[in-house]
């Protein structure tokens, strides 16, 4: 029984060996297996391998995907002619253009397209909207950096401060109007200004500015005003003028602050104020070169962007000439005052 299994099986086996086609094997047309080139042979038992050198320019559009290909496998392609191959063209040749260059076809249609559709009338209307829409637009703003009380650590009387500005104009000629003062409550007026400016951009960041001073207190003078405003590396705030007056006297004022975030609504702002003087001014209690310095620093949050109350403490002081004058009419040359205030815009 054993015997008749093996002998079933092998029949099985050999019969779909016997049902292949072999009567194709031994013609000439045959395309035959490279066994040398698939490595199948030991090297002594392959033929020597034919000398292709002259093949570098050899035009390879005719050759099929045949079996052939396998012997060009070997192929050296170093010397191969690839002169005609397409390459991108050199830019920094001689001679050659460089990548900004405009054509001049660009420039061969009409300057404005659009006139020839809808009319030169119409459209000049429409460019000198978009123009007033994209930078030539008037706008206004109130700007009060400081209305505040002033509390004196070492005694004496409280006082009061303001100090704003307005402004109406566009974004290169603008029109400021600035004012600031002081005094004690209960007490009449020390210190007050207005100034009215002609301010045009001299930068992306600062404005030139020029103008008129007007001072009420203590006692009425005018002023010619030139001076510069804006925004100084790493976001310094700085204002600057000279004074010269009616009666000859040059003074100047130097500003500077400094808006340190320390989230979105709480904000420290260091602030640096110089007064100078070029002679003395015995009238008001100046003395000539540095008259007086005012260092401080508000901490103020803000309710919303345009109104913010703060909280600081400022130092005062009197320096030089203007110290003197102030010790023989028995005033104390330095201060240190709590200040409490508000900050907004409009």
């Amino acid at each position: 029984m054993m015997r008749v299994l093996l002998l079933a099986s092998a029949a099985l086996i050999a019969a779909p060996a016997a049902a292949q086609d072999h009567s194709a094997h031994g013609r000439d047309d045959e395309p035959q297996m490279d066994h040398c080139a698939m490595g199948h042979l030991p090297p002594e038992q392959c033929p020597p391998k034919e000398d292709h050198s002259e093949h570098g320019t050899m035009d390879h559009s005719a050759h099929g995907s045949t079996d052939d290909d396998a012997s060009h496998v070997a192929m050296d392609l170093s010397t191969m002619d690839h002169s005609q191959h397409a390459s991108p063209v050199d830019k920094s040749a001689p001679g050659a253009a460089p990548e900004s260059a405009v054509p001049s076809r660009a420039f061969d249609g009409p300057r404005h397209a659009a006139d020839a559709i809808w009319g030169a009338d119409a459209m000049a209307t429409s460019r000198t909207q978009l123009a007033r829409e994209n930078g030539g637009m008037r706008t206004g703003m109130v700007m009060v950096e400081r209305l505040e009380a002033r509390l004196p650590t070492a005694g004496g009387e409280d006082g009061y401060l303001w100090d704003a500005q307005a402004f109406y104009g566009g974004d290169i000629n603008r029109f400021v109007l600035k004012t600031e003062g002081e005094g004690e409550f209960g007490n009449e007026l020390e210190d007050a200004e207005i100034q009215a400016l002609y301010s045009r951009a001299i930068g992306p960041f600062f404005d030139l500015q020029a103008g008129v001073r007007l001072d009420p207190e203590p006692d009425t003078r005018g002023h010619l005003v030139v001076g510069v405003q804006g925004l100084a590396p790493y976001m310094f705030h700085v204002d600057g003028a000279l004074f010269l007056s009616d009666r000859a006297d040059l003074t100047a004022r130097l500003e500077g602050e400094y808006d340190q975030r320390i989230t979105q609504r709480l904000i420290v702002q260091p602030r640096l104020e110089v007064e100078l003087a070029v002679q003395d001014i015995p009238e008001r209690g100046i003395g000539a070169g540095i008259a007086k310095i005012e260092p401080g620093v508000r901490l103020r949050y803000e309710i919303t962007r345009e109104l913010a109350p703060y909280v600081g403490i400022e130092y005062e002081a009197a320096l030089g000439e203007t110290a003197d004058i102030a010790r023989a009419a028995g005033e104390d040359p330095e201060a240190v005052n709590v200040v409490i205030g508000l900050r907004a815009w409009f």
